[in-house]
C-alpha cells in the first residue's frame, strides 16, 4: 500500500515558525533561528514529507529554506497572494496557526515544484542584486528632492547622491567579478550583450533572477517574468488581456532595455512601430516587445549563439 504523502505548511514570522502537517493535523511553533530550523529539521525526518511549503516572506524564510535544503527536504517558496486567494475560497480566519494549516492545504490542492537548490554564489550574487535595486530608488528619489529642494540642504543630497554613485560603482564591480565565479557565465553574459539593449547590468540581473533562462520554451519564459497575456473573459464577454504575477525585477530590467531596443534594435524596433501602426497602445506594445526581447535571449541562450542581425 502507497504510504500517503505527508504535506507541510509553515507560516513564518520573525520570531516564529508555525507549522501545520497534513495528514496528521499536528501543529508546531518553533523558533525562528537556527536552532529552530534544525529542531523542526528533525522532526520532519522522521516522516516521508513530500513537500514543504511556505510564503515569501522578503527574506523571513531564508533560514529554515536553505535548512530544509541542505537537509534535503523538498521545499517550495510561494507567492502570498496565492495563498491569501485560496484563503479566502475556504472561508478562513487569520490566526498563525490557520495560515500555517492553509498553507498547508494550498500545497496539497496544487500541484506545485520543489524549488531548485540555490548555490551560495547565486544567493550571493541576488542578494547585491536586490541591494543596488534598494541604492537605484534611493539615488531617484534623492534626484527628485534636489530638483526642488532649497539652497540650504542642496549640498547635503549633493553630497549624499556622490556617495550613491560610489556604492553602486562598488556593487556593479562586485556583481561582475563574482559572477565570474559561475559556470558558464562569461558565455551566457557575452551572448545576452550581443543584443542591442541589453548593457552589462540587464545581463548580470537575467542570469542572476532567471537562471531557468534557455531551459523553458517561450511561452513558459514569457509566463514566468510575467509578460504572458493571460484571458479575463466570462461567458460572452471577452476582457483584455492582461500581464500579472511574474519575476518583477526582471520584467522592469527587460523594461528598460526595451525602451533602448525600441531605438536601436532593428528587430524590436520594427516590431514596435507595426504594433504602434496598428493602433496598440504604446504601454501594450512595450509589453509585447518584452515578451519577444525575453523569447529570444530564451533562444539564444538555450541554442548557445550570439546575436545576429537579420539581412
Amino acid at each position: 500500500m502507497t504510504p500517503e504523502k505527508i504535506w507541510v505548511g509553515i507560516d513564518v514570522s520573525k520570531e516564529t515558525l508555525d507549522v501545520y502537517i497534513l495528514p496528521q493535523g499536528l501543529s508546531l511553533q518553533l523558533p525562528n533561528s537556527e536552532a529552530g530550523v534544525q529542531s523542526l529539521i528533525e522532526q520532519l525526518q522522521e516522516m516521508s514529507v513530500h513537500l514543504v511549503v511556505l510564503e515569501s516572506t522578503g527574506g523571513l524564510e531564508r533560514t529554515v529554506v536553505v535548512g530544509l535544503h541542505n537537509a534535503t527536504i523538498a521545499v517550495a517558496v510561494v507567492n502570498p497572494r496565492k495563498v491569501k486567494g485560496f484563503a479566502i475560497a475556504l472561508g478562513k480566519a487569520k490566526t498563525d496557526r490557520i495560515d500555517a494549516e492553509v498553507i498547508a492545504r494550498f500545497a496539497q490542492s496544487v500541484n506545485l515544484q520543489p524549488q531548485a537548490v540555490v548555490a551560495p554564489i547565486a544567493q550571493q550574487l541576488s542578494d547585491l542584486m536586490h541591494r543596488r535595486q534598494q541604492l537605484v530608488e534611493i539615488q531617484v528619489a534623492e534626484k527628485n528632492r534636489l530638483a526642488r529642494a532649497s539652497q540650504t540642504v542642496q549640498p547635503d543630497i549633493e553630497e549624499h547622491l556622490k556617495h550613491l554613485a560610489q556604492r553602486l560603482d562598488a556593487l556593479n564591480e562586485q556583481i561582475q567579478t563574482l559572477g565570474q565565479q559561475q559556470a558558464d557565465w562569461q558565455r551566457k553574459d557575452q551572448i545576452l550583450q550581443s543584443v542591442k539593449g541589453i548593457g552589462p547590468l540587464t545581463a548580470a540581473l537575467c542570469l542572476v533572477e532567471l537562471p531557468e533562462l534557455g531551459k523553458l520554451n517561450e511561452k513558459q519564459i514569457a509566463r514566468l517574468v510575467g509578460v504572458a497575456p493571460l484571458n479575463q473573459d466570462s461567458g460572452k464577454h471577452k476582457g483584455k488581456r492582461r500581464i500579472s504575477g511574474g519575476r518583477t525585477r526582471v520584467r522592469c530590467g527587460l523594461y528598460m532595455a526595451v525602451l533602448v531596443a525600441t531605438r536601436h534594435n532593428p528587430v524590436i524596433r520594427d516590431f514596435y512601430q507595426r504594433l504602434l501602426s496598428k493602433g496598440k497602445p504604446k504601454p501594450v506594445a512595450l509589453v509585447a516587445c518584452i515578451r519577444k526581447l525575453l523569447v529570444i535571449l530564451n533562444a539564444m541562450i538555450r541554442d548557445n549563439t550570439l546575436w545576429q542581425t537579420p539581412a
